[in-house]
């Protein structure tokens, strides 16, 4: 392939694809250049034991040299295709310095009112269902969400309701789902069990495969190129543009080059790419010339799960993720410091259970299945130079101690303990269980902050567009870009981004045109299935 692109795209997930979804209708001439093939719609798909193969078994390594695999899902749609959907908006005060107990979580250089029109669109984009105003730490919001809250099923309105009269304040989650509970014959989403950590058949999963690629990918000016992997990025002999991108496809070597390189492979991937592509003009890698903190500052939460079980209550639940509490994300009296997000997780199932009769004693492992309700909770894990993405030869090395352990330990015991008040009131008479499981150093799911952006070259690696401050056509489009971590998961805001930038770009390429009829209403956007309404 000969051809010379005015942008190049290299990945399809939550950065890549919104990207692509953004620009497309400007008419521009675009490369899309995805790692993966298309995820295959089979059995498999809602499967607990066969969804694994839609993770790769991809091996990097730690600081130590110790294998890791951090099974990453190489699709177009990249990890969307595999996620939760939990489609939080960053709360206002994520944007300032703020004191944690490990350190300061710093100011971003933008803040939440420069978002919030991008978060409402990232909202339609992704077809997100939710309710304003019940979260007490909620921003706020020029509109509410574009689509209706999910309902909870019964054990999940009950829990909901029991949480209300101690005086918390659960909230609907907000959920990327195409579902519409008012004509169910007509909705995308069934509302089955096989949605969290899984694949969706039907492709009712607000993903960026379904929603950003597929409904642009047939435009004549958009070349989707699948199974190929970019090496690294060539520049011209002054070192400040990109000359060539390298990929091999379908085995093949191929040089592809384009006016603008867009490197959205996540945040892990993305950095390794830059830091691999290092030549005599970039020594430690493209766009570490000014800052030398490429693959620096990785972040990736503190993440883990508590599974709550009374034998006195069988959660037939099958769509469980509908709930979230904020109450604690800033602290609680007596404690400072932030601990973080709670959020229902996908139900427990009996064949994720198999072998662990000694961990859920006294619990059978049917009561556990049956009786589960299962939380997620998340703490904001700092920025630090120390905690980066190196590379060595072909070898991608996470190099991550963790921060923040205790805000975390804390708000699993004060989860725990409030769930155990309510079992004993309730059920004294059942057998309880409260099982929690840390998620290993090599989670990475929620992987940000290795080419943060700033105005500064000496402090940052991107600007504020994103654009490389080293390299005058290559921008970074992923969660690479954040300054801090928040507490909720990062997919809203790297969706709002990539249709920020999307915008600086569409200005830069002489198609402000496009962006001026966004404005004005007469170019719909975003580019999406439409969801059936009754």
């Amino acid at each position: 392939m000969n051809e010379h692109f005015d942008v190049i795209i290299i990945g399809t997930g939550a950065g890549g694809g919104t990207l692509l979804n953004r620009l497309a209708p400007s008419g521009k001439n675009i490369l899309v250049l995805e790692r993966g093939p298309f995820l295959p719609r089979e059995k498999e798909n809602w499967s607990y034991k066969g969804s694994f193969k839609y993770y790769s078994s991809e091996k990097m390594f730690n600081k130590d040299g110790g294998e890791i695999y951090p099974g990453f899902s190489y699709h177009v749609g990249g990890n969307t295709k595999v996620y939760g959907a939990a489609l939080f908006r960053l709360r206002e005060k994520d944007f300032e310095s703020f004191r944690h107990r490990d350190g300061i979580s710093p100011e971003w250089p933008i803040k939440y009112r420069d978002w919030e029109n991008y978060y409402t669109q990232a909202e339609e984009l992704f077809q997100v269902h939710g309710k304003a105003g019940e979260d007490p730490t909620e921003p706020w919001r020029a509109q509410d969400y574009p689509f209706p809250p999910i309902s909870h099923e019964p054990r999940i309105a009950e829990v909901f309701q029991t949480l209300k009269a101690r005086g918390l304040k659960p909230y609907p989650a907000p959920m990327g789902v195409r579902l519409n509970e008012a004509a169910m014959h007509s909705s995308p989403c069934i509302r089955c069990a096989t949605c969290d950590g899984y694949p969706c058949m039907v492709g009712a999963k607000s993903d960026a495969d379904v929603l950003g690629v597929r409904p642009v990918m047939d435009k004549s000016n958009v070349t989707l190129v699948t199974e190929a992997k970019v090496l690294r990025l060539l520049t011209s002999a002054s070192g400040r543009e990109i000359s060539g991108v390298v990929a091999e496809v379908k085995g093949e070597p191929t040089t592809f080059t384009g006016d603008i390189v867009v490197v959205s492979c996540g945040a892990v991937n993305s950095a390794a790419l830059l830091l691999r592509s290092a030549n005599e003009k970039h020594p430690r890698g493209l766009a570490n010339n000014s800052s030398g903190l490429v693959g620096r500052n990785l972040m990736k939460h503190v993440l883990g799960s508590l599974i709550a079980v009374t034998n006195a209550k069988i959660n037939p639940s099958k769509f469980q993720k509908t709930m979230a509490i904020n109450d604690f994300y800033w602290g609680e009296p007596g404690y400072e410091f932030p601990m973080g997000n709670i959020q229902l997780m996908g139900k427990t199932v009996m064949d994720g259970l198999v072998g662990q009769e000694a961990k859920y004693a006294p619990l059978t492992l049917e009561e556990v299945a049956k009786c589960s309700v299962d939380w997620w909770l998340t703490t904001e894990d700092l920025p630090d130079t120390r905690n980066q993405v190196r590379t060595d030869g072909d070898k991608i090395v996470i190099d991550y101690t963790e921060n923040n352990s205790e805000p975390f330990a804390r708000l699993n015991a004060r989860w725990e303990n409030i769930l155990r008040e309510i079992d004993s009131e309730n059920s004294p008479k059942a057998t309880t269980g409260y099982f929690q499981t840390k998620m290993p150093m090599h989670s990475l799911g929620h992987q940000v902050g290795t080419c943060k952006f700033g105005e500064d070259p000496k402090t940052s690696v991107l600007d504020l567009n994103c654009r490389a401050h080293d390299v005058d056509n290559l921008y970074v489009v992923d969660g690479s870009f954040f300054v801090s971590s928040g507490a909720v998961n990062p997919t809203l805001t790297i969706v709002a981004n990539a249709l920020r930038v999307g915008d600086h770009l569409l200005q830069r390429l002489g198609a402000s045109d496009v962006a001026m009829q966004r404005v004005n209403g007469t170019l719909k956007t975003p580019i999406t299935p439409q969801l059936a309404v009754a």
